[in-house]
């Protein structure tokens, strides 16, 4: 796949990923997308290195787009977790 390709899967699997986990965030839309990129690409390299599978088969493979929601997910709970108990001024 290519980078536009990635970068794509990233960005939906961000908004899904704020889906699945709603609430407010101390970033914005740029954050999200940030971290559904980011996800998507720790996404697959988790399911290669836990279950040696290569989940980034293609666009339109479930594995991949799983693997890059999952990412996400967990990168979106550790964004919250670092950043969410901090007060704005």
């Amino acid at each position: 796949m290519g980078i536009i390709a990635w970068i794509l899967i990233g960005l939906l699997a961000g908004i899904i990923a704020k889906a699945l986990m709603p609430g407010r965030d101390p970033g914005g839309i740029i954050i999200t997308m940030l971290i559904g990129i980011a996800g998507g690409l720790l996404g697959g390299w988790l399911g290669k290195v836990i279950f040696g599978v290569d989940s980034i088969d293609g666009f339109f493979d479930l594995s991949t787009w799983i693997a890059a929601i999952v990412g996400s997910l967990i990168l979106l709970a550790l964004y919250r977790a670092f950043t969410g108990n901090r007060r704005h001024a």
